[in-house]
């Protein structure tokens, strides 16, 4: 549960300071007028990524047996590429977050309303379809029956949706260098979770048929249906009897990635540092300008 509360939070919370920066600057430019298209195009971005999960959980479920896992597996693989390049993404460019949103919102203001909703669109379509994949995916790895993983979603947006409304406001100071790394960090090691379950799955699927014996088995150590069992199991896909390849595919992705990631990137004390959507220290949008 904790690891889908995390995705849906740093997925979440990417889009709402994308949503609460470019309201507040369209707000602090007098351009309410703007601000209708604008979401309408998070609107349909959120239908779109509801619409996508949707299809991946019940389009899938007529699938043969090891169709299923050859889906889910390469799915699996595709969600992790996605989340990776995303957390290497966002902690290099988190500074610029806001010039770069800004510079599009000034060329579709001058294009017109269609600009407008797209550009709404695709800043926050990309962190819905890649939260959709991956929560789906991360929740296939679970897959043990219960709605824990998706209530664990639930409630990381939930708390992504208010610390962006404060943010909005001008009631809360995110250190975004430190936020984005800290669950950057915590979102790699769910990666590798992830990634060796993935190919499990295509060992189910006989898509990947070498190195199928186990690397160990302490299920009766960890039993899979113990607390902490399910504990390990929800924060980071551990499996108590995972095979020679699913070992391998973990050390290979976790070690190297999480090595690039926390190595330095050049963030100065401070210049991660951001007061709220109006940045160059003016004050945040106060409630007198919603």
């Amino acid at each position: 549960m904790f690891s889908n509360y995390l995705i849906g939070l740093r997925e979440g919370l990417e889009a709402s300071l994308v949503v609460c920066i470019l309201i507040a600057y369209l707000v602090k430019t007098g351009r309410r007028d703007a601000l209708k298209p604008i979401w309408t195009g998070i609107g349909i971005a959120i239908a779109i990524a509801m619409g996508f999960g949707c299809a991946l959980e019940f389009g899938s479920q007529e699938l043969t047996f090891e169709a299923q896992e050859a889906l889910g597996g390469s799915l699996s693989v595709v969600a992790v590429g996605l989340v990776t390049w995303m957390v290497f993404w966002m902690r290099r460019t988190a500074r610029h977050l806001r010039s770069q949103l800004h510079g599009r919102l000034d060329a579709a203001l001058a294009m017109g309303t269609g600009a407008l909703v797209a550009t709404a669109f695709l800043a926050v379509g990309r962190e819905g379809l890649e939260t959709a994949l991956f929560v789906w995916t991360s929740v296939h790895a679970a897959s043990d029956g219960t709605p824990r993983p998706l209530i664990g979603v639930a409630l990381g947006l939930a708390t992504a949706v208010l610390l962006g409304w404060l943010f909005y406001r001008g009631a809360l100071r995110i250190n975004l260098a430190k936020f984005f790394t800290w669950t950057g960090g915590m979102l790699v090691v769910v990666a590798a979770g992830v990634l060796a379950y993935g190919f499990h799955d295509l060992q189910e699927a006989n898509w990947l048929p070498g190195l199928t014996h186990l690397a160990f088995d302490i299920s009766d150590t960890v039993p899979p249906d113990s607390w902490y069992g399910t504990l390990l199991k929800g924060v980071f896909n551990f499996q108590p009897d995972p095979t020679v390849l699913q070992v391998t595919v973990w050390l290979l992705y976790l070690i190297p990635a999480l090595a690039i990631f926390l190595a330095p990137v050049g963030f100065a004390s401070g210049k991660g540092k951001v007061k709220g959507p109006d940045e160059q220290g003016s004050q945040p949008a106060q409630a007198s300008q919603a």
